[in-house]
């Protein structure tokens, strides 16, 4: 009998370890299409023209990844250090071999994205904050550098310099859309405000009822500006960012970003190069604060 029991319990587990194999390749199938050179919305170049496109690797591309490319007549456009996406404008030659490049992730287009705002009303526990505020002392931020990925700052308002202080903290600035890193927009210097305004506009002022001050007021601000006038941007302008606040996180002790920003969500994360330049910041040991919500 315990012959018996024994060789129907030997059948019953190999039975179990024959589905369990056959599950694990079709998971494994499943994760080789998932991660192949997947494309996503891209309108096909014709011969003679280019498509503009920002391309997923698998590990950071080097030369001979982009010599793939401009050996088909395409072009680079802009390469991430700390990213593992390339910027292109590519021919169908080159397109062709990107699709059968196995270190290929995604293919994605360029696309369009712009500042997220709405209308709010004044916070219902601002004394709670304010009596938060006061029992630690003014020590909110000292030494961190929060960067703030978005339409410039107005480095010149009182409010980002030192508490009562003529010292800027908008320490380091850089435009990745042209132009000046002013902010012609007004959405950078709000939301900079809300994240390490200082009230030095009040601050000392007679009937003064109320005070605004942001969250870390001693925080330095790295400035990246990465929308437009109008408040409009790329994937590529804000993977720019991203990566250039990686490259700078020891120098101004970056701690978090900013990302008050964004657009519909088109692809999974995995295959999403903003989504991954998000995952490499963090990698990096960044905190990234990203707009939700704003669309329901």
């Amino acid at each position: 009998l315990s012959n018996v029991i024994s060789n129907i319990e030997k059948e019953t587990i190999m039975r179990i370890l024959s589905r369990a194999a056959a599950v694990i390749s079709v998971v494994l199938l499943c994760g080789l299409q998932a991660f192949g050179a997947t494309v996503t919305r891209i309108k096909r170049p014709k011969a003679g023209e280019t498509a503009e496109v920002l391309v997923q690797y698998a590990r950071q591309p080097t030369e001979e990844h982009h010599r793939r490319v401009t050996d088909r007549n395409g072009r680079i456009r802009a390469t991430f250090d700390n990213v593992p996406v390339a910027h292109y404008d590519v021919t169908p030659e080159a397109l062709a071999d990107l699709e059968s490049n196995p270190e290929v992730v995604s293919i994605s287009p360029n696309r369009p994205l712009s500042a997220n705002d709405a209308y709010s009303t004044m916070s219902a526990n601002y004394n709670a904050w304010a009596n938060y505020y006061n029992g630690i002392g003014r020590t909110m931020g000292t030494g961190i550098g929060i960067a703030i990925i978005d339409s410039g700052i107005d480095a010149s308002h009182r409010d980002f310099n030192r508490y009562r202080s003529s010292t800027n903290r908008v320490v380091y600035s850089q435009s990745f859309v042209g132009g000046d890193t002013g902010d012609e927009y007004g959405h950078g210097t709000h939301v900079a405000g809300i994240a390490a305004g200082a009230d030095n506009v009040t601050a000392g002022a007679a009937n003064v009822t109320m005070s605004f001050y942001g969250v870390a007021i001693d925080a330095n601000i790295i400035n990246l500006k990465v929308l437009d006038a109008t408040g409009a941007g790329t994937d590529a302008s804000v993977i720019a960012g991203i990566d250039r606040a990686i490259a700078l996180k020891n120098t101004y002790n970056i701690r978090v970003i900013n990302l008050s920003l964004g657009r519909p969500v088109a692809t999974s994360y995995l295959v999403d190069p903003l989504c991954q330049a998000v995952e490499a910041a963090w990698k990096a040991g960044i905190v990234v604060v990203v707009a939700a919500g704003n669309d329901g």
